[in-house]
């Protein structure tokens, strides 16, 4: 097992570490320990248009690149400014750089046009709940936790819950 995956599950890119490496090549016994090697995030010519931004993009923020995903998509958004799939990943990578007034400001927008978006809506939900708005973020979390089944949603409305209610 060389390969290790980052970015939550979200299909992000494989990448090996430094023990791995040196387990593999059977060299640098004790060297270098804490290396980790990570291939930089890759952009490649041509990739504006907002099909291509998409696809790169998304890899781009499982990765934890959020400035590289925002290059790309600011200038798809500025050919195509309703694309909501564009608008969503902005939102994501606004919120991965602790943007969090400019990602309540997409997130409520994206909620407003999609009340049944529940990533939309558990997102504006944490959106909130890292700004200390408990109660604002609390119906949001429990729609998003119904409307999606998600057992990581019910957690996060019943952190949030728990936040709410004084200590007993």
């Amino acid at each position: 097992a060389f390969l290790n995956q980052r970015g939550g599950g979200s299909g992000g890119p494989a990448e090996v570490t430094g023990r791995e490496s040196r387990t593999r090549s059977g060299c640098c016994d004790g060297v270098n320990d804490d290396l980790d090697l990570t291939a930089p995030p890759v952009v490649f010519p041509g990739q504006h248009a907002p099909e291509s931004a998409y696809r790169t993009a998304f890899d781009l923020l499982a990765r934890r690149a959020p400035k590289e995903a925002l290059d790309l998509i600011e200038p798809a958004l500025t050919e195509d400014p309703d694309n909501t799939a564009l608008r969503t990943l902005r939102a994501w990578a606004y919120l991965l750089q602790a943007r969090l007034g400019r990602a309540e400001t997409e997130l409520e927008r994206l909620v407003e046009e999609n009340p049944v978006d529940d990533w939309s809506r558990h997102a504006l939900g944490r959106c909130l709940e890292r700004q200390s708005r408990f109660a604002e973020a609390l119906p949001h979390l429990r729609l998003a936790a119904v409307m999606s089944g998600d057992p990581d949603h019910g957690l996060a409305a019943l952190r949030v819950e728990q936040l709410l209610t004084p200590d007993e």
